[in-house]
């Protein structure tokens, strides 16, 4: 696994869709805005659920329905268009799987705000990957142009379900080689001091 570092602002302020490996649109609704006629900051927080929860669900195998509120099995999705990767869509199980995520910590870095009637394109990526725990990474873009206006995201620790503890073993295997695809490291160097900018984990393990 590459060095982990620390993001910066400036660099986050940056990002374009092409640091992004798993994409998803978002058409935003009337309710979304706030009395500012922008979108309200809460909003941004469904907006990571979504993305990273479809993921975790169509490409991870997590089943985060309990065996009173089973999904069928064959549903699946598949990546969006433009994503950079094409990871093998997984099947959920027919019952709840055994470990779930839970959220220890969240951030969110505002550049521009968006409002309705904008369709937002969102990008998903995974800057670390430890044990039994991920930070994911999401970028919010406005259709039709280049800048990021949000970027933000949260870290799960996935426990059992039974006992809300890490298990002995970590992670789900399955839920691990999911993650592995969307693992991105930022290299020291920058884009502008010659740096080669970000590089997937998963093209160096060849996955």
């Amino acid at each position: 696994m590459p060095p982990t570092t620390t993001t910066t602002t400036a660099t986050k302020k940056r990002r374009t869709r092409s640091d992004y490996l798993f994409h998803q649109a978002h058409q935003t609704r009337w309710h979304d805005n706030d009395m500012y006629a922008h979108l309200n900051n809460t909003v941004y927080t469904k907006l990571f659920d979504s993305i990273i929860n479809t993921y975790l669900i169509t490409h991870c195998g997590m089943n985060p329905f309990s065996a009173n509120n089973p999904v069928e099995n064959d549903r699946t999705l598949s990546l969006q268009p433009g994503s950079q990767t094409t990871p093998q869509t997984t099947t959920p199980s027919p019952t709840a799987t055994p470990q779930i995520g839970l959220i220890i910590s969240s951030h969110c870095d505002y550049f521009a705000s968006v409002s309705f009637p904008d369709t937002l394109e969102l990008g998903l990526r995974v800057n670390k990957l430890g044990r039994s725990s991920v930070t994911y990474e999401v970028g919010v873009f406005r259709r039709g142009e280049d800048a990021v206006k949000v970027v933000g995201g949260y870290t799960h620790v996935f426990v059992a379900r039974e006992t809300m503890r890490p298990t002995a073993g970590g992670m789900d295997p399955t839920v691990r080689r999911g993650l592995e695809r969307l693992l991105v490291a930022d290299n020291v160097g920058s884009h502008e001091d010659g740096g080669q900018g970000p590089q997937r984990a998963a093209e160096k393990a060849r996955l």
